[in-house]
């Protein structure tokens, strides 16, 4: 089974059970001031989840392709990938855990209708409960789970301390653990839950690849019990069922009258699972990929070490890029392209560990599209763009790392003080040189500068030394790996503090300038021209952040004729209503939107006005305030700057 079998089969399987099929969104989410990525399958589902109606109805399936920039430095494993697809399907107060447990054991275990896997290595988490919260034991799910491995033929024991016994018996199959493994909360553990907030227990499945690949024994957890949420890689999660029955109140917690299914399945887990093998890259959806690049290196995939992980980081950042760019992240210095940027610099630098010199990026990106071309049409479309995007990046960055040879060069010290030819030595200060014997090593930061800003990897530091004549010991790898750690640790808090906020937060303030941003769409349309369209927008309950098409800055007067349409929108008291209808519909209804692949068949137009008083029209997921005499306070514009080739971005406010 391909990956593209896969994909369909997952998605026709759903829509033969009531589901409608919708197509992936953005990997830039829109209205999320919380993250740069779309990173799981539900994230673009959370407000449907809170509340809001899809207007695709209560049962949706599809494909969603996800990012998470956190696992760049994880990849080069057999596991780790930034980039994934995660095949999802919902109930929204529709049905519930008996349902979604007996269709989805259907679909692994169906070689007619689903993957065919062998139910004897599929084994079961589930959650253990919790009495300081009022909270029991999953046993519903339990019994759910034993009646399906039951209708095979599999005999199932339940386990409740496998963490510290280890699996004892083949016929272990279903475990208890505690709420790091097995409760789903958008603040993650019950106690850190807000008042409000909705959760649950989840249950999740696991394949295993056997103990005959010795994949414990091998492993850094080998002298620790191993079990299904064990790290050592012998079992390979595949996928989650969440169930959203429970709301945290000021008593604890109340089940709801609508419970919620999520459910979320990795395809290339699926692809593990199918193909049995325990190295993602090693499995046929990175076929192409794989021999695109063993015929540029000229080397074969996991004949070394080192170079197996190479190939790994490649295969992945080139990927990964090839969609960041095609949904609009295009290599820079911040934001979503800093990370596209940062992928594709990566991929370069460790094909130089297979002795890949020479522009090579864009054929890998070509074969990623042809490979993708079907389920994601914008690859096609914006083909061309994509790959001069990639090679720009490339040649961009093969001329910084001849420029950090030549400040490589310019450090480069010896007990003799002796300098290369091609550097003057009246260039250098006395900082520079540092002679005598114990002095056999350039300054730690001058390594950690060659790293950050030329991009060298440590690998490649070292060989340089290797190849000059300086002794890189045990000491500068270790200094150098301490700079890094806090580089890391400093970004990490860099991004948490500037996308801080709620998860499609739906508070009254988020909800009123959410609401602006539609009026302000409509605003500028009307003084700039129909060309405008939204590019984006990070809405909070403070302030709202909108990218739009527009080729030069507003003028003073542009942005005060803005100001006094959105306000007079505002104090004229309009009625906004949500209607649901088909989109070809919606286009005729003259709704704005941008009318690609992001739709479904069927979508929610907001419309701000009445009868022939109609301020904006435009497709939207919600939610919105339901009069603009709601919205009270003034619209200001606070600042108005480029934000990309032909695009300008507003940070407004209300006071």
């Amino acid at each position: 089974m391909t990956a593209n079998e896969i994909r369909q089969k997952y998605l026709n399987f759903f829509e033969a059970k009531g589901h409608k099929i919708i197509p992936s969104a953005s990997l830039l989410p829109e209205n999320d001031p919380t993250t740069l990525f779309t990173g799981s399958g539900m994230q673009p589902m959370v407000p449907y989840l809170l509340g809001e109606t899809h207007p695709e109805g209560k049962r949706i399936t599809d494909s969603q392709k996800c990012f998470r920039s956190s696992d760049i430095e994880e990849v080069g494993d057999n596991r780790h990938t930034t980039f994934f697809e995660m095949l999802g399907n919902w109930s929204l107060g529709d049905y519930f855990k008996k349902e979604q447990i007996e269709w989805i054991f259907e679909f692994l275990t169906s070689k007619e209708l689903g993957l065919g896997l062998n139910p004897e290595r599929i084994y079961i988490s589930v959650y253990r409960g919790n009495k300081n919260i009022g909270i029991s034991k999953d046993k519903e799910a339990v019994k759910l789970w034993q009646k399906q491995f039951e209708k095979t033929g599999v005999k199932t024991e339940v386990v409740d301390n496998v963490e510290t016994s280890g699996i004892q018996n083949e016929n272990e199959r279903i475990f208890y653990y505690d709420e790091k493994e097995n409760w789903w909360s958008r603040a993650g553990v019950p106690e850190k839950m807000p008042v409000g907030e909705l959760g649950g227990p989840d249950s999740e499945m696991f394949w295993d690849l056997g103990e005959k690949l010795n994949l414990h024994e091998n492993s850094e957890w080998k002298n620790q019990p191993c079990h299904p949420a064990c790290d050592c890689g012998r079992f390979v999660e595949i996928g989650n069922n969440v169930f959203m029955q429970y709301i945290k109140t000021e008593n604890g917690f109340v089940e709801l009258e609508n419970k919620n299914i999520d459910f979320g399945g990795g395809l290339e887990r699926f692809m593990v699972a199918v193909e049995d093998n325990s190295d993602i890259f090693a499995c046929s959806i990175f076929n192409n990929i794989r021999k695109k690049l063993e015929e540029i290196s000229g080397k074969k995939y996991s004949e070394n070490e080192e170079e197996t992980k190479s190939f790994r980081v490649i295969m992945d950042h080139l990927r990964g890029a090839t969609f960041l760019i095609g949904d609009g992240a295009i290599p820079s210095n911040k934001d979503q392209g800093y990370f596209t940027r940062r992928l594709i610099r990566r991929a370069v630098r460790f094909a130089h560990g297979l002795g890949v010199e020479k522009n090579f990026t864009k054929k890998i990106a070509e074969v990623v599209i042809g490979d993708y071309s079907e389920q994601y049409k914008n690859l096609v479309e914006k083909r061309d763009f994509i790959l001069e995007e990639i090679d720009k990046e490339e040649k961009k960055f093969r001329n910084t790392l001849k420029k950090g040879l030549k400040e490589f060069k310019k450090y480069m010290v010896i007990s003799s003080g002796w300098v290369p030819d091609d550097v003057d030595e009246n260039n250098l200060t006395s900082k520079d040189l540092l002679g005598g014997s114990a002095n056999k090593y350039m300054p730690r930061e001058i390594f950690f500068r060659l790293y950050d800003t030329f991009g060298f990897p440590l690998e490649m530091i070292k060989e340089e030394c290797k190849n000059r004549g300086i002794v890189f010991e045990e000491r500068e790898e270790r200094e150098f790996n301490e700079d890094l750690e806090k580089h890391k640790q400093l970004s990490k808090t860099a991004s948490a503090g500037k996308f801080k906020g709620g998860l499609a937060d739906s508070r009254e303030e988020t909800k009123k300038l959410h609401t602006v941003a539609h009026l302000m769409l409509a605003a500028l349309r009307k003084v700039l021209g129909d060309h405008v369209q939204q590019k984006g927008s990070n809405i909070t309950a403070e302030r709202l952040r909108f990218d739009f098409s527009h080729p030069e800055k507003l003028t003073d007067e542009q942005k005060i004729e803005v100001e006094k349409l959105v306000n007079s929108a505002i104090k004229n008291k309009l009625p906004i209503v949500c209607e649901e209808m088909d989109l070809a519909k919606a286009k005729e209804s003259g709704a704005t939107g941008v009318f690609d692949s992001r739709y479904s068949d069927r979508v929610k137009v907001y419309k701000v006005g009445e009868n022939n008083n109609i301020f904006s029209n435009e497709i939207c997921g919600g939610p919105h305030v339901d009069n603009t005499s709601e919205i009270k306070k003034t619209f200001k514009i606070k600042k108005e700057k480029s934000s990309g080739s032909g695009v300008r971005r507003i940070k407004a406010v209300l006071e």
